[in-house]
């Protein structure tokens, strides 16, 4: 199934925004839907809604099978040794604050180092920032190179012995580089610390075996990934989540409660208080499925094509600055068109019915590594094709020449 095929099946693909058709390049901040995952919540809501685990009817029943049965999918496409690994959560961003609430504010003491780098999303920066904070933990990064990617060298130059936890992206969500997880997590075992992989960038966009990285813990969003908001997933060993504390209290995630003390459930679920994001699950399982009936492999080979072509027409403009690596990257571009502010830019492009990201992108530190305020970027997925980047590239024709004529 080739990308043409592939957009047919999103049925958002087919509208057209301010008369012209919709060219969407905001998939890293959230991808589209295809109508598999949209029937799926569709038939959940009419056929299957109710609580899970807590009934003994027939829906409570079906229900928590369809919950229950998207969790063991999600510990397929990751390859977790076992279900119990998967934490269902809100999001990369909650996954990324459980492990920064529970395991390294009961874990670190003064003297220890929370080690990351300046390129991290938000989500994967300030839970840590706030934990040296809370603990007396020293906070460090890792030097970056030239192009703004994280090499062997500077890692291991940055970990030492006091080095508790390191916590770093997969894929960047602003400079398109791919870490490398696998390298980095025998430097930071031979140390004695933890890795912490944010893998909303990654999971959607290639093949990821948790057990090969060997990293301890690793987060994503459904969202992202073709699923629906609301729902994402927090892996991590078993080891290290038996003997971590639960953040959220109350209904599903207790084993006794006497007036003295409660106790817990066992993993996963002590982890999951309250009602859970069940809709969600059950669209995310539908979400995997999807991904891998096109294929993983498929999708990633695909998407750096596509970006490949993207970065020689974009470069063929002149005036177009491209912030990270220009070789093997990863399915986003990030740029800034000389004298043209990124949402100016984004607004003219808007009016051609292409919809990218302009800001900070939730990383203001690396913003301020880069020496701009804010950037332009378009992510590219499954359903792109070449025609979208011919669309992106005249209209940053268009705005570079609109705004030379104004300016002039």
């Amino acid at each position: 199934m080739n990308a043409k095929e592939i957009r047919e099946l999103f049925p958002i693909l087919k509208e057209q925004v301010n008369g012209h058709p919709l060219v969407y390049l905001d998939s890293a901040a959230s991808s589209q839907k295809p109508i598999q995952v949209i029937d799926v919540l569709n038939t959940y809501y009419k056929t299957q809604n109710a609580n899970v685990h807590r009934g003994v009817h027939t829906l409570g029943n079906k229900a928590t099978d369809e919950f229950e049965g998207a969790r063991e999918k999600i510990r397929a496409f990751i390859n977790a040794r076992e279900t119990a690994e998967i934490i269902y959560t809100r999001g990369t961003t909650t996954a990324l604050n459980l492990v920064a609430s529970s395991y390294a504010r009961a874990n670190l003491k003064p003297g220890d180092e929370i080690v990351t780098t300046v390129v991290e999303h938000h989500s994967n920066f300030i839970p840590w920032q706030q934990a040296a904070k809370a603990t007396g933990a020293t906070f460090k990064f890792i030097p970056l190179a030239e192009d703004g990617t994280v090499t062997i060298e500077a890692v291991k130059a940055t970990v030492t012995d006091k080095t508790k936890i390191v916590a770093i992206h997969h894929i960047s969500n602003v400079l398109g580089d791919t870490t490398p997880i696998k390298e980095i997590a025998q430097i930071v075992h031979q140390h004695g610390g933890i890795l912490v992989v944010d893998g909303a960038q990654s999971a959607p966009h290639q093949k990821v075996d948790v057990q090969d990285l060997d990293c301890d813990f690793y987060a994503f969003s459904g969202h992202k990934m073709c699923g629906p908001t609301g729902i994402g997933v927090l892996y991590g060993k078993r080891e290290f989540l038996e003997n971590m504390e639960p953040i959220e209290f109350g209904g599903e995630m207790i084993d006794f409660v006497y007036l003295e003390d409660s106790t817990w459930k066992e993993l996963p679920y002590k982890f999951e208080g309250g009602t859970p994001i069940i809709a969600g699950a059950v669209g995310l399982g539908a979400a995997i499925d999807f991904l891998e009936q096109i294929g993983l492999e498929n999708i990633e080979r695909h998407e750096k094509q596509l970006v490949k072509y993207a970065l020689e027409q974009m470069q063929a403009i002149g005036g177009v600055s491209i912030y990270g690596p220009t070789v093997d990257r990863s399915s986003l571009i990030t740029f800034n068109v000389e004298n043209v502010h990124p949402h100016d830019l984004a607004t003219v492009l808007d009016s051609y019915g292409i919809a990218v990201r302009a800001g900070h992108h939730c990383a203001q530190p690396l913003m301020r590594h880069l020496q701009v305020t804010a950037s332009a970027r378009a992510s590219f997925y499954l359903y792109n094709t070449e025609e979208d980047v011919d669309a992106l590239v005249a209209g940053l024709k268009k705005a570079k020449e609109y705004f030379s004529n104004v300016f002039s």
